[in-house]
């Protein structure tokens, strides 16, 4: 079974950083683009970056550019997303999906609240 599970979420200050993890399962990464998307208290689901498990060819949302940083572990079957210089808009449930042969899979989510 295709499963994905987020983790790594927690309280940090603005200016802080964090590290999100995605552990795929049931399907290789090497042919498979894995996406962050981040949903904000009554804001709609947004894409935050992603990658492409074979060519490595990372993707980023203007407001997150030069502050986030996505790399894939295929090994693992991990990717994650490495985010610094915090702000208090980054707070958000964080997502993890892929399109795995026409149909996306998303995991459950994990909390980032950065605190002003």
């Amino acid at each position: 079974d295709v499963q994905l599970q987020a983790s790594g979420g927690g309280l940090v200050q603005a200016g802080g950083s964090l590290r999100l993890s995605c552990a795929a399962s049931g399907f290789s990464l090497d042919d498979y683009t894995i996406g962050w998307f981040r949903q904000a208290p009554g804001k709609e689901r947004e894409g935050v970056s992603c990658i492409h498990g074979g060519n490595g060819s990372p993707h980023y949302a203007d407001s997150v550019k030069g502050r986030f940083t996505i790399s894939s572990d295929n090994a693992k079957r991990t990717v994650y997303l490495q985010m610094d210089s915090l702000i208090p808009e980054d707070t958000a449930v964080y997502y993890c999906n892929t399109p795995y042969r026409g149909v996306t899979y998303w995991g459950r989510g994990t909390l980032v609240t950065v605190s002003s």
